[in-house]
């Protein structure tokens, strides 16, 4: 071996242990990695640095912002929602529902952000349906993941196969070309969960009882006021309530301080009239896009102009405080309190364990543990925690959505995709100028598209690209391929399929997997030839490998999502996953051998 050779395997030794152990993270990992090739001498700065302009990376840093604009916008929730109404109460049904819409959701958007959104809605469904979460959520967790074989931008580690590819001078993938192998795996996904899969999932309850739902504060109240020329002034009861029933649920409704209880089919909204409504920390802060609508006790005790500031709205003006058990609060009504006076804020919300609220919010009587919702100036708000009425001061968990720049958000991402399909553009330049398109469309601002950056994965990828080309400038990418050939070369070209496929699940065990495509693709790329086998069905079956291998729980972070949740235990799976991995991998080897029939 040669010098340069010694010190890059010095150096993706040392790298491996510290991914591996994860005494680092794994963008500092990458980072380190790629300053030591180039102060050994390995790589050259220019080469080391090319992975930051790399198209994988601008593919990433496009589809990322996308996925933002589809989540601000509101559009993700409104699936989301659609989803839950048609997944019904059976099992089966639930099921079929769930891993579909998560399938075809992350081909198009980031896998994890589906599974976080489809955890609440399975969980939803579960308890409507009387049976345990745990039938539902390590399936939705599998589809998601599943379904990033839909299409190039699925994963990072289709675009890093696709840069491999390239490199070794092959034209690389089309945004569809692994469609056909995600469609296989998505359709029998879904007959294997819904048949034998199913009775392999445990009847298991997560732990933690009303104490994991601490903070799940799902039924807030509120006060909205209907504003002098609301286009909902003149509107019926029952149609507002229609219009509004996804975004909150109307508790009781008063006009001039009276309740209105009877006869509400036939009444009609006025301007003054006060809704107190119960909703999600999302619907409440949706408030500020509704024209016509205000906080009411915004609009009463705050500044001139509060209540219609909407560009002051933001979550940073908006907290939540709990009331301390000993708290001289409790056993007052809000209004008697004067929170504007003393504390500088207003209460515009609060949330109770146990217990209804009815009437004017401001004569609600305030109890120990009491979840107080407030607005006000950044630095008031800052200074609450330091209150000891207070047991706690936490961040509201809530965006405003801007709704009424979905249909943008949509046409944006679908011509980003059909500027991609079409080859137009360059998949990484379709959705990098999909990524300018959603702010300039006000899908979401110029601040809110680089928050939505993983930088961390970003950086990654970058950094592993240098240990990509590093492997492949030392020589060392040919050598293991030489040596790997051979072993392999008395597999038929199925089998060959077959076992590379299982590399890259085992290994992405302990890797990502774009870290793990990053360093077996140009080694599967180069053993192509000598065994007969075309270089995009082989690094195919390595890429699908290391993103559909469902074995345990640390192969995707999706499953450490589920995995509280549903009450699961580390052999739950493997015991469902594994015979449905062993079917992927022979679904993957055929499908993609009628893709590429040859080198």
């Amino acid at each position: 071996m040669t010098p340069p050779q010694i010190l890059c395997l010095a150096i993706l030794a040392l790298t491996l242990l510290l991914l591996v152990t994860e005494w680092l993270r794994s963008d500092i990992v990458a980072m380190l990695a790629l300053v030591a090739f180039v102060v050994t001498g390995v790589l050259r700065p220019e080469a080391a640095l090319r992975g930051f302009g790399s198209e994988p990376v601008i593919a990433v840093v496009g589809a990322f912002v996308l996925s933002a604009a589809v989540v601000n916008t509101g559009l993700a929730e409104q699936f989301g929602r659609g989803v839950s109404r048609i997944a019904g109460t059976r099992v089966v049904w639930a099921l079929a529902v769930l891993m579909l819409a998560a399938a075809l959701l992350s081909a198009l958007t980031h896998h994890l952000l589906i599974t976080a959104l489809m955890v609440p809605i399975a969980t939803g469904v579960a308890q409507r349906g009387e049976f345990p979460a745990s039938r539902l959520l390590m399936p939705v967790s599998l589809a998601a993941s599943i379904g990033t074989t839909l299409t190039l931008i699925g994963a990072p580690a289709f675009l890093v196969a696709d840069h491999v590819l390239q490199e070794a001078g092959r034209e690389g993938y089309g945004i569809f070309s692994l469609t056909p192998i995600g469609v296989a795996l998505v359709a029998f996904s879904l007959v294997y969960m819904m048949l034998p899969g199913r009775w392999l999932l445990p009847d298991r309850t997560a732990g933690g009882g009303a104490n994991g739902r601490r903070f799940a504060l799902d039924d807030y109240y509120t006060e909205l006021l209907i504003l002098d020329g609301a286009p909902q002034a003149g509107l019926a009861y029952p149609a507002f309530v229609e219009r509004y029933r996804d975004r909150f649920e109307v508790v009781d409704w008063l006009r001039r301080g009276d309740p209105i209880r009877h006869a509400l089919a036939s009444r009609t909204l006025e301007a003054g009239d006060v809704l107190l409504v119960r909703s999600t920390p999302q619907g409440l802060a949706d408030i500020a896009d509704e024209k016509g609508l205000a906080l009411h006790a915004v609009a009463k005790y705050g500044e001139p102009g509060d209540a219609n500031a909407t560009d002051r709205f933001g979550e940073e003006r908006l907290t939540q405080v709990v009331i301390a058990p000993h708290s001289w609060l409790v056993g007052r009504a809000v209004s008697a309190i004067d929170f504007r006076r003393r504390f500088g804020v207003i209460v515009v919300g609060l949330w109770r364990r146990d217990g209804w609220v009815r009437g004017e919010l401001a004569s609600a009587q305030l109890r120990a543990g009491d979840t107080l919702v407030v607005w006000g100036e950044p630095e008031q708000i800052a200074a609450l925690g330091a209150q000891r009425e207070f047991l706690m001061a936490l961040p509201f968990g809530a965006q405003r959505l801007r709704r009424s720049r979905a249909w943008w958000a949509l046409g944006v991402l679908a011509a980003s995709v059909v500027a991609a399909a079409t080859e137009l553009l360059p998949v990484h330049i379709a959705f990098l100028a999909g990524a300018i398109g959603v702010v300039l469309a006000r899908c979401l601002s110029a601040e809110e598209a680089y928050a939505a950056l993983e930088l961390r994965v970003v950086v990654f990828i970058a950094g592993a690209l240098a240990l990509g080309a590093a492997l492949e400038q030392t020589g060392l990418t040919t050598l293991a391929a030489e040596a790997f050939a051979p072993l392999l070369d008395q597999f038929s070209p199925f089998w060959i399929l077959v076992l590379v496929f299982g590399a890259g699940a085992i290994v992405t065990q302990v890797l990502s997997d774009a870290a793990t495509v990053v360093l077996l693709a140009p080694i599967a790329a180069r053993m192509a030839q000598p065994l007969g086998v075309a270089p995009e069905a082989l690094v195919a079956s390595l890429a699908i490998g290391a993103v559909a291998a469902f074995l345990t729980p640390l192969g995707h972070h999706g499953n450490l999502l589920v995995y509280g949740p549903g009450g699961y235990r580390f052999g739950d799976f493997f015991r469902v996953g594994a015979p449905l991995t062993a079917a992927f991998a022979a679904i993957t080897a055929f499908v993609a051998l009628r893709l590429w029939p040859g080198a």
